[in-house]
């Protein structure tokens, strides 16, 4: 093959390839705000708002609909929020990873973005409950349009829908997720096909492209102005997604996905809805359904239902993701992580979330048992989780960027004053059923920051009984015990004293192996550990050693392989001449100042209840001793 057919293969091979992730980030990326147009409109000028269904209503509410996409999807999402890249990867926890970096000169500053970020991770486990319940919900309920009386079939049929869903986890959706790109392609080429045959109907709707509506509106709705972006921002749920799914796709697919396909499609359909609504204003009922052509009703719903599954396997996936990430950080009990691809790792599967997860939708859908009924709950933990990533993003920006101030300022101001009025407008849907994501989040909030305080607070009182290490090794010296064939890995999170299993071990079995190893796991605020940076090793003398291992948040510990690293020649890790010595804590409560009593037994019940270390650090269950201590809190 000649140099130009070679160049020509290659363009041509890398262009396929872009043309592949670009359509992979439509189908995991956009699911969940591109279905948004099922309920929207139909929320918007269901008569809970006071918005009249005429010419300058609707161009209104479709200015405020095209401005919110541009300014809070477009500029400060896809031109801004994905520039804060956590060594390419992105979502709330990479974010609050690289906030806490750049305010590590301000400890208190640094402590609050931490907390902030917390919060804004468990309003996130709320939206992942409410988004399959209104997105299925939604589309399930444009049968009601084809069969009388099928009213009372909606919730059992959504709740199949869902609960198979769940059951297919486990399984993983490597195959199905295959299909996830090509069928979004072909929801946002129908989404924007009926917006254009609407919007035939009226291109009057066209004007809303001008502000003056949207400004005009708040002019003359004075009263319900601010309380209709809690309507209108059910049009950008899912925005989150975009940052959050960065690490699996890259900037730049994500942005071209949006521009060329998403954002049209997006704005052709509510356009088309406007026009619809304009010409018929009965339709308000359900104008997404009602745009398309009578015949093809019973395909649009099938199309919907797939397409909302869609929307919803890449929360729940993104919820997955963001627990792994959250229990390398040490902000959540170990869990067992399963992998349900052989190609993608980022394809994991949590039992324990996923079931959570499901009763926590069925439970929804029952409770709610209609999509207008969920949009008055929708809204809240999206706004505050958009509010949260502004904040943390600023200190991004104006800490670590070294952004101009005259440039920065003016534009953060920009971010957070919309951000804002939204969740200002979504504030009171807390008492009309919004106080489940708030609830939920909360409760997860306590649920982390409990679980970081209780194991930093058994660190403490171990530490006060620890013997520093130079202390023990020169009574070794002087003393020294049987030492046996072999090298034994004590796991301690003190780099500068006896772990009490070694104590223990010394104490009932009086031998000491021949090679100590003292060891030491890191979790990093960085995505990803190169291996040159992977295993320090120091040398104690007697046969101590010192060894740490650095691993990233979206890392998997491998204890094993990464000691095989190691090359020191005085240091030989022999796996079947290691042993490795766990120490389980057993907290009991007591009055000693630390957590209130309440946080204590349920530190004490996450902690009976965590994955072992043995299973989380990949160590070979025959070469595994735990022993037991128990700590006062």
């Amino acid at each position: 093959m000649n140099e130009s057919a070679t160049a020509s293969h290659e363009h041509s091979s890398t262009k396929a390839s872009g043309v592949g992730l670009l359509i992979a980030a439509v189908g995991v990326v956009y699911g969940d705000i591109g279905t948004s147009p099922l309920y929207t409109l139909k929320e918007v000028f269901s008569g809970h708002y006071g918005v009249q269904v005429n010419h300058d209503g609707v161009l209104g509410i479709l200015s405020l609909i095209f401005w919110s996409l541009i300014w809070v999807v477009s500029i400060k999402y896809v031109l801004f929020i994905l520039r804060a890249s956590n060594q390419g990867e992105g979502g709330i926890m990479a974010l609050t990873a690289l906030a806490r970096r750049a305010s590590a000169a301000y400890p208190h500053l640094s402590k609050v973005l931490v907390l902030l970020g917390l919060f804004g991770a468990a309003l996130f486990y709320g939206d992942s409950m409410i988004t399959p319940a209104i997105s299925v919900l939604s589309a399930v309920e444009g049968l009601q349009l084809a069969f009388d009386g099928i009213e009372r079939w909606v919730v059992p049929l959504s709740v199949v829908v869902l609960v198979g869903l769940f059951l297919i986890q486990k399984h993983g959706t490597a195959r199905i997720g295959k299909l996830f790109g090509p069928v979004m392609v072909l929801w946002f080429l129908v989404l924007g096909a009926l917006g254009v045959y609407g919007i035939l109907q009226r291109p009057e709707v066209l004007q809303a492209i001008n502000p003056y509506w949207a400004v005009q509106f708040f002019i003359v709705h004075p009263g319900i102005g601010v309380a209709i972006l809690g309507a209108v921002v059910l049009a950008l749920t899912g925005a989150e997604a975009l940052y959050a799914d960065m690490g699996h796709f890259g900037r730049q697919p994500i942005s071209r996905a949006w521009f060329m396909l998403v954002l049209p499609g997006l704005v052709l359909n509510y356009f088309g809805q406007g026009a619809l609504i304009l010409e018929t204003p009965e339709a308000v009922r359900n104008p997404f359904y009602l745009l398309a052509p009578s015949w093809a009703l019973l395909p649009m719903v099938a199309l919907s239902t797939l397409a909302t599954i869609i929307a919803s396997q890449a929360v729940i996936s993104g919820a997955f993701s963001l627990t792994r990430q959250a229990i390398q950080l040490g902000y959540v009990p170990r869990m067992f992580i399963q992998h349900t691809s052989s190609q993608e790792q980022g394809q994991i599967y949590i039992g324990t979330v996923n079931w959570a997860l499901m009763v926590g939708v069925v439970l929804l859908v029952i409770g709610f048992e209609s999509s207008s009924a969920l949009a008055a709950a929708y809204g809240v933990a999206v706004t505050g989780t958009m509010l949260i990533t502004t904040l943390l993003s600023a200190s991004v920006v104006l800490l670590m960027w070294k952004t101009p101030r005259w440039l920065a300022i003016p534009m953060l101001v920009g971010f957070l004053l919309v951000d804002s009025l939204y969740f200002a407008a979504n504030a009171p849907k807390i008492l009309q059923g919004g106080a489940f994501p708030v609830i939920a989040g909360i409760a997860l909030f306590v649920l982390m920051t409990t679980w970081k305080r209780g194991r930093r607070i058994i660190v403490e009182r171990l530490d006060e009984t620890a013997l520093p290490l130079p202390l023990f090794i020169s009574s070794i010296r002087s003393q020294p015990p049987h030492r046996v064939q072999g090298t034994a890995v004590f796991l301690t999170a003190r780099s500068d004293a006896v772990p009490h299993a070694l104590l223990h071990n010394l104490l009932h079995n009086q031998v000491l192996h021949e090679q100590v190893v003292l060891l030491t796991v890191v979790s990093e605020d960085s995505p990803r550990v190169p291996a040159e940076r992977r295993l320090e090793v120091e040398s104690h003398g007697e046969g101590f050693f010192r060894v740490s291992l650095h691993f990233g948040f979206m890392e998997e510990p491998d204890v094993p392989a990464a000691l095989t690293l190691c090359h020191l020649d005085d240091l030989a890790f022999m796996p079947m001449r290691t042993t490795y010595f766990l120490s389980r804590e057993t907290v009991i409560p007591t009055s000693r100042i630390g957590m209130a009593r309440w946080r204590e037994h349920l530190f004490a019940f996450l902690l009976k209840n965590a994955n072992s270390n043995l299973k989380y650090f990949k160590l070979p269950l025959n070469r595994v001793i735990e022993l037991g201590t128990q700590v006062e809190m």
